[in-house]
């Protein structure tokens, strides 16, 4: 079995197995990717404020029919994973309204999945953003440019 093969298999595996429907374009689908747009943004950002190193933001809708969105980012340490994805929380829960739908890696803290359904975030230390490479995983997916994010904050 090959590196990325395996890679594959372990990725596919931790990608929660939620009781989601498969999206469906429909009348309200602009809307609904607008939504998904914001609350991968204000991720974004949350990453980048708590010093987050790395941000990718994947427009994943050709890619996949589970979810529009992924937020890749790599932090130093465990406190500082921590810190993103609690935050990233707050944000999108407390200010945004929305609901996460799971958590993953936690414990671990190499690599912390929050899953909120249309926008999945990935973050982590260096050694396992090496080792999955999700970017080369995900390669057909469209990298949105969040420099304007970057700049304001």
């Amino acid at each position: 079995m090959t590196d990325d093969s395996q890679n594959q298999e372990e990725l596919e595996g931790s990608i929660p197995s939620s009781d989601r429907l498969r999206r469906a374009d429909g009348p309200d689908a602009e809307q609904r990717y607008a939504r998904s747009l914001e609350l991968a943004r204000a991720g974004v950002v949350v990453a980048y404020e708590n010093g987050g190193r790395d941000i990718k933001l994947l427009d994943m809708r050709q890619q996949s029919s589970m979810f529009d969105y992924f937020v890749v980012a790599t932090g130093s340490s465990r406190r500082q994973l921590h810190a993103i994805s609690e935050d990233i929380d707050h944000k999108l829960e407390d200010d945004l309204q929305d609901k996460r739908m799971g958590l993953e890696g936690y414990d671990n803290s190499r690599w912390i999945l929050l899953d909120y359904g249309s926008v999945v975030f990935h973050l982590f230390d260096d050694e396992a953003r090496e080792y999955y490479s999700l970017e080369s995983l995900w390669a057909g997916a469209e990298e949105i440019d969040i420099s304007d994010l970057l700049q304001d904050t």
